[in-house]
Parts: structure tokens; C-alpha cells; sequence
């Protein structure tokens, strides 16, 4: 199909009125997202899609130890004893795990058994106990362990509480030469280790980790949703990842210090695994905050041997299994998807030009884009679908709808008054030259008509035809009669006055670029009738014009203003016309152009006019005159 050139631009002419308001909410999703504005909703966006995650297997390479509360009742004393962490390590050897995690903080001795823990730690090269080492709260490992057989329990919450990012590497504060690895890195290095796969620098990211294939995907502080602020950057300059947590009702293999000791499991349960060993009792209050986790023990929280035993996994899984690391797109492309959905709904908007069919398309889009961000988190990308689904909904249902509807009606109200005014000038011919015209043709068929009167008829024919020709040139210039109010509303200066000032007064309230008028809660507007004999349509047009200046200083003026009154009052001969706001009254003594043109109605009608502040607050513009 072949477009003409005059259609090329018409197109051209309607995007460019139709599409700005899509565009300038699409600018403002980019401005608030680059802001941060929108980081707490992606962050939900995040989880949520994580959650919906269909669940796995239980993990066959990790294993947790928790101490519950009935293993804490059992012993009868908090912190657990040196002895009883000594007889479940030495239990667990048994077993050939590859090896075991002590998130248990052991840098002070708990006695009773510390020297039998002590030779525990020197017997056993595959132990990781924790330490800490950012502040506040450092604490060392116990000094039995080598620095190769600690690992760092440091996690750094994000904003709203929620732990979703994971330090895996950080330079020793003390000692920025030294690397320094967190627990569920030790014990993923370990295990790879044993299946013949060293830790390595990355290749297609120098910065970051790798093992065999897999490189550890880098999360900076701007990376995805996240916009940090500057304070978490200076504290921590090391390796995130994100956590791609474990779904299922059992993520792992959990047995209690209890049933250890009493032999209620499978001999095979530790062999080859990595073990963690941990508190999972309320009582201790080691937990960490997700909304990720649905079948949590604790709505929304899980333990801290969980958290660093979901992180441990995935490192490995991720090398031996291929389960997804979580990863961002480049800045680039996260802003050119969010503009690819802010003008889809435009486009669709001008195709369809119809709400219902608009709505359906915005809603299939909807759950497109959800779809296919739920289908790509699942694969190990997170991309920014809040600020998309923001931006769409806000297009597709409002304003570039709204815009595109408005403009194709004033299109066509444009064109029905000019059908309207060829239909009105056909009709005018119709009924008088032409039916003057017709009685000539009957007379000269007649031989009724003298030449004489031939040119008396069309002598009166010509004077018909430019008659109207004048009356409609007068129709379409003349102003006399009607005003355009800058709200775009066009009065009829025939009405009366007081009906006059009533539609004034409406179309100027509602308009939207005058900001002062969206908090006005209290609007009181009463005028009384004046009798035509008073007022020419000269008078009327300037009285509409100082009531809607009036009106408008409020609009632009009037900070903080909740009520505005407009009275129209005759007291005998006189009439006068107030405008009162309680707003922050007049902010400068000069006289500026509006109130130049108010003092010049006011002079044409021969009126007396002030505009003032006024106690406690406010502002007051008066016109009076005589009505003669």
C-alpha cells in the first residue's frame, strides 16, 4: 500500500502531538530508574519471580548439621560446648566427607573439651571455621586453624533487610595484599578441588573467579535494580554474586546434633559431601531476611548455615551441573528493553485507536513481558521487567491512549464543522439565489420577462449572492460576539452575564497547568445576574477576561492556598466582582503584566479596582463599577 506525501505528514503531524505525553513518561521511568527510585520494586520484582521458581531436587552434595533447640536442651548450656562440636566433627570423619563447614564462631575456647577440639583442628585438614573480618565485630578463627582453613561470615544486607547478594571475596582490611574467601567459597573450592578443578582468574572478566568454564558472575552496586549508595561502597570493594537460592520443600539434607549421636541415619549421608555445621535454634537468632524462600521453618527468614549452604551450592551445581548462575545484562541493554516496552503501548495505541482493543493488547503484553522474564531468570539473567510492566501499563492505559483518542476527535469534530459549514452555504444558495435563478429560467422559457426586468433580476441575484458571501466572511472572521477563554473554551457573549461568569469560572478552575488549583479543597462561587441594558458585548468580553486573569493569578500564585471564593454581588446601582484565596498573599510589590491588564478592564468600565494581601492570609482582587 502507497502513502501520499500529504499522508506522510499528516502522520508525522499526529505523533508528534499524540506520542509526547508516552515519551515524557518513558523519560521520567528512565529518570526515577537511574535515580534509584525504583530500586525497591525491582528488588520485589526480583524475588517474586525467584520465588515462582519450580522446585529441585534435594541437593546430593551438601549437608547440614543443625544444632536445633532440643540438642541445646539436651546439653543444657549455650554456647555449645568445645566437647560436643570435637565428638560430632570426629563422628562425621568417619563418614569420608570432602569437607566440613564450622559456622559456629570458635575463636575463644568454650569449655568443657577445648583441648580435645584444639586436636580435633590440628588433626583434619578439611575443616573451614568462620571468621569475620569487616567491621564492627571482627573476630579471628581459632588460632589451631591455618589462614587457608577460614572463611569469612561477613554478609551485607541490601536496603529494605533482605539478603539477595553474596561476598564471596574481599581484601583483608588489615592487609590489602591478602585475599580473603568467604565460607561457601572455601568449601566450593574444596570440593571442586577434589574433583580436579582449581580456582582461577576469569577470563572474559579478569575481576572475578572461575572455575573450569564457569566465571562467577560480578554484581556492582549499580548492577540490575541495584543503585548502592555510596557508604556500601567504600565499606566493601570485593566479589558479590547473586544468590540463585534452592527451591523445593527440602533444599538439602538437615539432620540434628541429636540423631547424629543416636546413629538415626544413613551411613552414606556424609560420605563425599561438603557438611555444614550450624545453629538452627530460634534461641540463638541467626537468621537472615528473603522473601525468596517459600517453605521456610520462619515466614521470611532462614538460618545462617542455610543461607552460606544455598551459596555453596550453586558455586558448585554451577561447575558440575550447569545450574544457572544469576547474571544482569549491560546497562545499554537494560535502558534499550525498558524503551522498547514505553513505546510498544504507543504504537499499539495508534494502530488500534480503540480503549477495549488498546486494553487487551496491553494486557497480553503484559503477560508477555512477565512470561519472558520469568523464563529468563530461570535461565540465569534478571532483567529490569518492573520499570517495563510501569511503563507499559502507565502508556498503554493512560496517557498515550487518552492522547491519541483526543487528538482523532478533535480530527474529526474538525471535519464535521466543515461539513456542517458546506452544508450550511449550500443551503443559503439553495434557498435564495437559486430559487431566484430558477423564477428567471421559468420566466425567460415564457417569453414573460423584458429585458428590462432580465436585468432588474440579475442586478437582485448579484446582490444575493454577495450577501451571503459577506455574511459568511463575517461569520468566520467577526469576534464580536463570542471569546476564546485561554482554557480553549469558546463563549457564546450573547448569554447573560452571571451565565457567562459561571462557564469562566469552571474552565479556568480545572485547568491542569495551573498547579496551585490541584490542592484547593474549597470553592465557592455565587453571581448575581445583571440585566443586559448595562453591558455591551465589549463589557462582557472584558469582565470574562478580568475574571479569568483573577482566576488565573490564583492558578499560578496562590502557594499553599485551600480555598478560593468568586462573587459576583449588585448592591443597587453598583456591582461588584471579588476573587479571594487563603493562599500566601502578594510576594512582591511591583506591578507586573497581569495586574496591568486588571487595572485596565477596570479603567474601561469605569471602575474602581484593588488587589491586595489580606489577614491572616491570602489574597483579594476587586473590580467595582456602576451600572449606567
Amino acid at each position: 500500500m502507497w502513502f501520499t506525501w500529504r499522508q506522510v505528514k499528516q502522520e508525522i503531524a499526529i505523533w508528534r502531538q499524540a506520542a509526547i505525553p508516552g515519551i515524557t513518561v518513558l523519560g521520567l521511568i528512565i529518570l526515577a530508574r537511574f535515580t534509584g527510585l525504583l530500586q525497591g520494586v525491582e528488588l520485589i520484582a526480583f524475588d517474586t519471580l525467584l520465588s515462582l521458581s519450580p522446585s529441585e531436587s534435594t541437593d546430593d552434595k551438601v549437608v547440614i548439621v543443625g544444632i536445633d533447640e532440643e540438642d541445646i536442651n539436651s546439653i543444657k548450656t549455650y554456647p555449645i560446648p568445645d566437647k560436643e562440636i570435637a565428638f560430632l566433627i570426629k563422628k562425621i570423619q568417619t563418614y569420608k566427607p570432602k569437607v566440613i563447614g564450622l559456622d559456629i564462631v570458635r575463636n575463644l575456647p568454650v569449655e568443657p573439651g577445648h583441648q580435645e577440639l584444639r586436636q580435633v583442628f590440628q588433626q583434619y585438614q578439611n575443616i573451614i571455621a568462620i571468621e569475620k573480618v569487616l567491621r564492627p565485630g571482627e573476630f579471628s578463627p581459632s588460632p589451631t586453624l591455618p589462614k587457608e582453613q577460614a572463611g569469612f561470615s561477613d554478609v551485607i544486607a541490601d536496603e529494605d533487610g533482605n539478603y539477595r547478594r553474596y561476598l564471596v571475596w574481599t581484601p583483608n582490611p588489615k592487609n590489602n595484599q591478602e585475599d580473603k574467601y568467604s565460607l561457601a567459597l572455601q568449601l566450593a573450592k574444596v570440593y571442586l578441588y577434589s574433583e580436579n578443578i582449581d580456582i582461577e582468574t576469569g577470563i572474559h572478566d579478569t575481576n572475578t573467579i572461575r572455575f573450569a568454564n564457569t566465571e562467577l558472575p560480578r554484581i556492582l552496586p549499580d548492577s540490575g535494580g541495584y543503585l548502592t549508595k555510596d557508604q556500601e561502597k567504600i565499606e566493601d570493594g570485593g566479589l558479590k554474586i547473586l544468590v540463585n537460592f534452592r527451591s523445593g520443600k527440602e533444599p538439602f539434607p538437615t539432620i540434628s546434633l541429636n540423631k547424629i549421636k543416636r546413629g538415626e541415619f544413613e551411613p552414606q549421608l556424609f560420605a563425599n559431601k561438603v557438611v555444614i555445621i550450624g545453629v538452627t535454634a530460634s534461641s540463638a537468632a541467626d537468621f537472615f531476611n528473603t522473601s525468596v524462600i517459600n517453605n521456610s521453618k520462619i515466614a521470611g527468614q532462614i538460618y545462617g548455615v542455610e543461607f552460606h549452604a544455598h551459596v555453596a551450592s550453586q558455586i558448585i551445581n554451577a561447575v558440575t551441573n550447569n545450574r544457572p548462575m544469576l547474571n544482569v545484562w549491560s546497562k545499554e541493554g537494560e535502558y534499550l528493553w525498558i524503551i522498547f516496552w514505553g513505546f510498544l503501548p504507543i504504537i499499539v495505541g495508534r494502530i488500534t485507536q480503540d480503549i477495549w482493543k488498546n486494553l487487551l493488547a496491553v494486557m497480553v503484553s503484559g503477560f508477555a513481558l512477565t512470561y519472558i522474564a520469568y523464563l529468563l531468570i530461570l535461565s540465569g539473567w534478571w532483567i529490569p521487567a518492573a520499570p517495563s510492566l510501569l511503563i507499559l501499563g502507565i502508556n498503554g492505559l493512560g496517557l498515550s491512549a487518552f492522547a491519541f483518542y483526543k487528538y482523532d476527535q478533535e480530527q474529526k469534530s474538525k471535519i464535521n464543522e466543515r461539513q456542517q459549514a458546506i452544508e450550511h452555504t449550500f443551503t443559503l444558495i439553495h434557498n435564495g439565489p437559486l430559487q431566484s435563478l430558477a423564477n428567471m429560467l421559468s420566466q425567460a422559457r415564457t417569453q414573460n420577462l423584458s429585458n428590462d426586468q432580465l436585468v432588474l433580476n440579475l442586478e437582485s441575484l448579484n446582490y444575493e449572492i454577495r450577501a451571503i458571501g459577506e455574511y459568511l466572511r463575517i461569520e468566520a472572521l467577526s469576534p464580536d460576539e463570542s471569546l476564546r477563554l485561554g482554557s480553549g473554551v469558546k463563549l457564546d457573549l450573547k448569554r447573560p452575564i452571571h451565565e457567562l461568569f459561571y462557564e469562566v469560572y469552571t474552565s479556568t478552575i480545572e485547568r491542569q497547568d495551573l498547579e496551585h488549583f490541584h490542592n484547593i479543597n474549597v470553592k465557592v462561587r455565587t453571581f448575581d445576574p445583571i440585566n443586559d441594558k448595562y453591558l455591551t458585548l465589549r463589557n462582557k468580553q472584558e469582565l470574562c477576561l478580568f475574571l479569568e486573569e483573577a482566576l488565573c493569578n490564583v492558578g499560578k500564585h496562590a502557594q499553599g492556598a485551600k480555598r478560593v471564593e468568586s462573587i459576583g454581588k449588585q448592591e443597587q446601582n453598583l456591582y461588584k466582582l471579588t476573587i479571594k484565596d487563603n493562599g500566601c498573599g502578594l510576594t512582591s510589590l511591583s506591578e507586573n503584566k497581569g495586574t496591568r491588564q486588571l487595572k485596565n478592564i477596570a479603567s474601561k468600565l469605569k471602575g474602581e479596582f484593588k488587589r491586595e494581601s489580606i489577614s491572616p492570609r491570602g489574597t483579594v482582587c476587586e473590580i467595582i463599577w456602576k451600572l449606567e
